[in-house]
């Protein structure tokens, strides 16, 4: 699997992912700038996720909802603000209602992925910091380390076909 390891810090109000593929950091890059391979990852399997739109370039936003095994859609957004090609990118990571706008009632994170080469392959850290305690236990308590370890360990079944 992936992920080696999963923490999260209420003082710094942190959650952190750390995970090892089998594939060059390029191939990691890719998966996540391109629409159709990020679907493939980005909700956990009983979650897929149907990307609507994305373009990791910063200033733009992705939209998109997962589906989950009951029919129902939920939506989700991120805001690029940074990108280091094929190195890292940043963005504000939140929820969305039934049209894809942001839903400010519920918790947004930043987020920093970084990809490193790593003994023939890559080396992925996944950062997400928190305004307050409270919007990382809400997090917490959706599950949110289970539903990003299930997704992000989908991964190397895509870099594998």
């Amino acid at each position: 699997m992936p992920v080696i390891d999963a923490k999260h810090d209420i003082d710094n109000l942190t959650l952190t992912i750390t995970a090892h593929f089998a594939a060059p950091v390029q191939r990691i890059w890719q998966i996540y700038a391109d629409p159709r391979q990020l679907e493939k990852i980005w909700g956990p399997p009983t979650f897929p996720a149907t990307v609507v739109q994305h373009d990791l370039t910063p200033g733009s936003r992705t939209t998109y909802y997962m589906t989950g095994p009951d029919g129902e859609k939920y939506g989700g957004y991120w805001d690029v603000t940074a990108v280091d090609e094929p190195n890292s990118f940043a963005f504000d990571d939140g929820f969305a209602d039934a049209d894809l706008n942001p839903d400010p009632s519920m918790p947004v994170s930043q987020c920093v992925y970084t990809f490193a080469e790593h003994d023939g392959g890559t080396h992925a850290t996944y950062v997400s910091t928190f305004a307050s305690a409270e919007a990382l236990q809400q997090v917490l308590d959706m599950g949110v380390v289970e539903g990003s370890t299930l997704a992000i360990n989908q991964i190397d079944g895509l870099v594998a076909a």
